[in-house]
């Protein structure tokens, strides 16, 4: 007990003021972060913390850095300056779709890795109780008061929750894991760390394989998340909907904004304005002291315009406001007539050793645009390459309009030679098209300057998109067959593919799961 009356208001006074250190206490502190490639800097000098309990987006155009600052945090790749120092004992979680996992486990087996400790302390407990020793069987009852504190019971429920949420259950728990498909192995991969609750979550676009509904779903668990998560993402009503901070990758810095995306943008537009208007406030400064200087070098005011030249000297320059603008595209427009129906499908069974879906039957009208949504992995992208003829159907017919000529974005972005640089790969591909204006168009699909010349191969999911994108635009077409164009896609970039689509006065079968994106440009949409 206390002595006194004020020794307790002390050590009360002490216990806040700790607390209140310990909730502002950082789980990650990067100071100094600098990173460079031989072309370019991605930052320099870079300092932000993430606190207990924060959900933080991290946003940028393409190129500019966000999936690097992942790995620099993961330990991954080492920066070439900077601390990055994470609380310690803290638990970190990232969602790595290509993890080297057994392939003969079932999909259950798998996810219940993620309470192996649990299952181990079962174990022992039974063990304990079977040996009817009075101590061991105290000690059992501790290990079961230990389990019912983690609702090691409810565990069964946990696992149906997240497979249900994310439609892992569509394609059966007791699937071994070899055999799943890429889209299906990340959402296992995903489950489990969403099961194992590790203090912070990593996760580099986790939307890219997941449909409308099961985005929902994740969107309304990292919402609620305890935990704190950093998320790179270019979905922007996601973001808007789980982040409460966001990290912007632009400039050569990292800044960090606080509140939702919507808040980001709104702040960010108004220190763009702010800054603009120092900027032009001080060029007009400079220009009315560099004419005061001309007139009077010579001449009774000689001194007094010494002394402005050497104030001009020492001014700390504001920097000319380089924002991005935003890529131009424009589809070419074969002049070929289509009229009545640019697609019929009859019938149509697609699949490989046995039928995806049921039987399809469906039109496109020329010069209609036209969505095809439903679960990922129940064969959208199998479809769009049965119409093309790349696989063969199982049964029905495809009819296309005579003077149809076709343009394909494809979601897995294949080159024939990565080692290529987008220039070599776009003349290649276009023979007659000059350096100049290769260039050009590149720039024009948002390429910037410094990527021109490096290999694909190691640009960004978001740089490699606007290269196909760039092949695209340049083949003269009138029907465009487009699967989840927007996948690595920063938001200008989207904005502008939007808006191409928009004027573009061709036939479009599209296939998305980004509502946003195909609200306001699609006639009809076709649910399977």
């Amino acid at each position: 007990m206390f002595e006194t009356k004020q020794e307790a208001n002390e050590n009360a006074s002490c216990f806040l003021f700790w607390l209140k250190e310990e909730i502002k206490m950082s789980i990650l502190e990067v100071k100094n972060l600098t990173q460079s490639f031989p072309d370019r800097m991605l930052y320099k000098g870079a300092e932000f913390n993430i606190y207990k309990g924060e959900h933080v987006g991290v946003v940028g155009r393409n190129g500019a850095g966000k999936s690097t600052l992942l790995q620099i945090l993961l330990g991954t790749l080492l920066p070439d300056d900077g601390a990055i120092k994470w609380q310690s004992g803290i638990q970190v979680g990232h969602l790595d779709q290509y993890a080297e996992i057994n392939g003969d486990y079932s999909i259950l087996a798998y996810l219940k890795l993620a309470f192996q400790s649990l299952f181990e302390e079962e174990e022992k407990m039974n063990e304990l109780y079977a040996s009817g020793d009075s101590e061991a069987i105290l000690k059992a009852s501790k290990i079961q008061e230990e389990l019912l504190q983690f609702d090691f019971y409810g565990i069964d429920r946990k696992i149906t929750e997240v497979t249900k949420g994310l439609g892992i259950d569509e394609f059966g728990l007791d699937q071994l894991v070899k055999n799943l498909s890429g889209g299906q192995r990340a959402k296992v991969i995903l489950a489990k760390l969403l099961l194992e609750e590790p203090d912070v979550l990593i996760l580099d676009e986790p939307t890219n394989f997941l449909d409308t509904f099961h985005i929902d779903w994740l969107g309304n668990v990292l919402k609620n998340s305890k935990g704190a998560f950093i998320l790179v993402s270019h979905d922007e009503t996601f973001l808007d909907h789980v982040t409460t901070h966001i990290l912007d990758v632009e400039f050569g810095t990292i800044k960090k904004y606080t509140g939702s995306y919507k808040a980001f943008l709104k702040q960010k537009a108004h220190l763009q304005e702010s800054y603009s208007r120092e900027y032009t406030k001080q060029q007009r400064k400079i220009s009315e002291t560099e004419a005061y200087i001309r007139k009077n070098k010579a001449g009774v005011n000689s001194k007094m315009a010494r002394g402005r030249q050497k104030q001009l000297d020492r001014l700390e320059r504001i920097a000319p406001p380089t924002f991005h603008e935003k890529p131009r595209f424009q589809f070419k427009e074969k002049n070929d007539l289509v009229s009545g129906e640019s697609l019929v499908v009859s019938d149509l069974l697609v699949g490989y050793e046995k039928p995806l879906l049921p039987k399809l039957n469906f039109r496109v009208h020329a010069g209609e645009k036209f969505v095809i949504t439903g679960f990922n992995g129940i064969g959208k992208s199998t479809l769009l390459k049965t119409i093309l003829g790349e696989i063969k159907a199982l049964g029905g017919e495809i009819h296309f309009a005579k003077n149809v000529h076709i343009g394909y974005f494809e979601q897995d972005l294949v080159f024939d030679a990565k080692e290529m640089t987008p220039l070599q790969y776009i003349q290649n591909k276009f023979k007659t098209k000059s350096v100049k204006e290769v260039r050009q168009i590149l720039a024009r699909s948002g390429i910037r300057a410094e990527f021109v010349d490096r290999p694909i191969e190691t640009l960004s999911g978001g740089e490699q998109a606007k290269v196909k994108l760039t092949e695209l635009l340049l083949l003269e077409t009138n029907f465009l067959i487009l699967d989840e164009p927007t996948n690595h896609l920063d938001a200008l970039a989207k904005k502008a593919l939007k808006e191409a689509l928009q004027t573009y006065s061709g036939t479009v079968l599209l296939v998305s799961h980004e509502a946003d994106f195909y609200k306001n440009l699609t006639e009809r949409e076709l649910k399977l």
